[in-house]
Parts: structure tokens; sequence; C-alpha cells
């Protein structure tokens, strides 16, 4: 008889939790719930308990987001295998997680069926990206990237800030911002502030709280 396959779910929200502790319970007898975790910082703690074959991990959580407990845990054993079950679907928020080390990414729309050939892909030690993730991780790639400053830009212009509070906040120059922000219009290829917004949005490069 093989070995079960233990789970840590990670998530935030109990209903979340129960529900897939439901799905994965009912699923088949080899597929055991050995932990659950609410915040990135008790997920690395209950990892470290109990060194299960998959950790089900969401990146919006608070206090330590799920990417940073993904690196915190890799960091510890490279070959820790975790798979991404978010809301989260923008091209950034995926190579985040990826580039982290995460095995397999799905949104939580994804069917059951599609959960749980996911969850033993990963415990066998592959990758798992459905088609639509895989070609919005394309897109990705494609698109020029960002730097560290253009980054902090956009976070600000997201909120709505100007250029001179985008400076007082920085502690730039406006005429410094202007540049930045005229470099990520081109980047993104927009048109202005208001489709920049959206684009970054969409595309998981900022997340406004």
């Amino acid at each position: 008889m093989s070995e079960p396959i233990r789970l840590l779910i990670v998530d935030d929200h109990p209903v979340v939790r129960d529900g897939l502790v439901a799905i994965l319970h009912q699923a088949e007898p080899d597929l055991v719930v050995a932990g659950e975790a609410g915040d990135g910082r008790e997920a690395v703690t209950r990892w470290r308990e109990l060194r299960p074959t998959v950790t089900i991990m969401d990146l919006q959580l608070p206090g330590q987001s799920g990417v940073e407990a993904i690196m915190a845990i890799r960091k510890e054993d490279p070959d820790a295998r975790i798979l991404v079950l978010t809301t989260f679907d923008g091209d950034a928020d995926i190579q985040r997680a990826l580039e982290a080390g995460a095995r397999g990414y799905l949104l939580k729309s994804v069917r059951r069926p599609i959960l749980l050939e996911a969850v033993r892909a990963v415990a066998a030690g592959q990758r798992y990206l459905p088609p639509a993730t895989s070609a919005r991780l394309v897109e990705g790639m494609e698109a020029e990237r960002l730097t560290a400053r253009e980054q902090d830009v956009l976070g600000f212009l997201a909120q709505g800030l100007r250029n001179r509070e985008i400076a007082e906040e920085l502690g730039l120059a406006e005429p410094t911002v202007k540049i930045h922000v005229n470099n990520l219009l081109r980047k993104l290829q927009v048109k202005d502030r208001t489709e920049a917004a959206v684009v970054a949005l969409r595309r998981g490069l900022v997340h406004l709280k």
C-alpha cells in the first residue's frame, strides 16, 4: 500500500479551509489533511511541525504573505512541494509564486477534479499549471520588466496620487517621478495614468488593500 499524501492547508478564511478539508477528505483515502494554518507565519510553523507531502497555500494572507511563506519554507527545504490556490490571477502574481518555489498554481474557481489532479502531480514532484495560467505567464514574460522604483511609483499611482504626492512619499524630485511615470506608460503600453492603474491591477503588479 502506498504512503498517504499528507496535506497542509493554508488560508485565512476558516470557511475556505473547511471546504477544502471536506473536498479532500471525501476524495480518496490516500489524501490526508494533516493540518491547517490561517496566516503566513503559522504556515511556516505548521510546516516545520508536520512536514506535509504538499502544502496548499493561498497568497493573500495576513502578516506574512503567501509568497514570503513559500520562500521561508523552500529555504529550509528546497524540495518542499507547494501548490498555490488563490484568487490572484495576474501574470505578475503567478511569476512571483513560481520564482518563490511553488510547484503549481490554481485559482479558487477551479473544479474539484483539477484540484485533485494538481495535488497528485505536485506530490509526485511534478509542476502543474493549467493552460490558461500558462498563457497568462507567457504574456507576462513577454512584457517588459519594471524596475523596483517603477514598482514603487506604480503602487502610489494606482492609489490615485499625483506626481507631487508620489515625490513626497518616495523622497524624490517631482521631475524624476514624471520620468518614471512616462517609463511606466511605455512599458505597460497604455495611454494614461488611469489605464496604467487598471492594467497594473489586472496583471497583479499591485494590490490595493
